[in-house]
């Protein structure tokens, strides 16, 4: 028989913002824990989300997660949840009044880049606090990537 904590993997990624390097310069990242109903964590345990338009907010002594959308869980029947509902982050005190400085202050924005499973299998979102890029900031970064492609390729080649 096996161990009990070997059957589940280790920080499985569920749902990844890739757009979130590309639009925004990352600044620092927090982990978070999230507040989901059962049929939210069943949902996301098929691998079904999508964080890619979705952000995060600072209301009252809490930060939410907005514009996620976790599928319904087909098969719940009537008890399942809404899919592009507002859902409260985990995090200390002190960390909620960091990000708020940084954003209120500085102009900072909370945008979310993965949502993951850690070890002990609890759903946890990795956030980051970022600044826009400008349109000249994005083009560098793809001409920087292009050209490490290029590089990769001429090294392999000779």
């Amino acid at each position: 028989m096996a161990p009990k904590g070997s059957q589940r993997t280790v920080n499985k990624i569920v749902a990844e913002n890739r757009k979130a390097r590309f639009n925004y310069e990352i600044v620092d990242t927090y982990e978070a824990g999230l507040v989901l109903t059962g049929t939210e964590v069943k949902s996301l345990r098929e691998g079904k989300a999508n964080i890619a338009e979705s952000y995060a907010s600072d209301e009252g002594e809490e930060i939410w997660l907005i514009n996620s959308h976790l599928p319904e869980y087909l098969q719940a029947n009537r008890f399942n949840h809404e899919p592009r509902r507002r859902r409260k982050l985990l995090l200390s005190k002190r960390e909620i009044n960091r990000l708020r400085v940084s954003i209120n202050r500085e102009g900072m924005t909370l945008v979310p880049l993965k949502i993951y499973f850690n070890e002990k299998g609890r759903a946890k979102l990795e956030l980051a606090l970022a600044k826009g890029k400008k349109l000249h900031d994005k083009r560098e970064t793809e001409k920087e990537r292009d050209w490490n492609r290029q590089k990769q390729r001429i090294m392999k080649t000779g």
